[in-house]
């Protein structure tokens, strides 16, 4: 048990993948209506998780990934 890696805070990692979504979303052109209607969301949705104020489950962040046409990871990326 010696190599334990350090926990990520837990808003760190919900406010990075808000910046990657918002980053993504806006250099495809894609507003936060059509995402969400892409997505079957409430624009209101797609906004609080750009802001860190949602936590996405796993079937949401496929959704939005594939929505956007990048892969999961890319929204995941610290």
């Amino acid at each position: 048990m010696g190599n334990l890696i350090a926990p990520i805070p837990y808003a760190h990692i919900i406010k990075k993948f808000g910046e990657n979504l918002q980053k993504i979303r806006r250099q495809k052109g894609i507003s936060q209506e059509k995402l969400a209607a892409t997505v079957g969301v409430h624009r209101t949705y797609i906004a609080l998780l750009e802001q860190g104020d949602r936590n996405p489950s796993l079937r949401i962040i496929y959704r939005i990934a594939q929505a956007l046409g990048v892969k999961s990871g890319e929204l995941l990326s610290f």
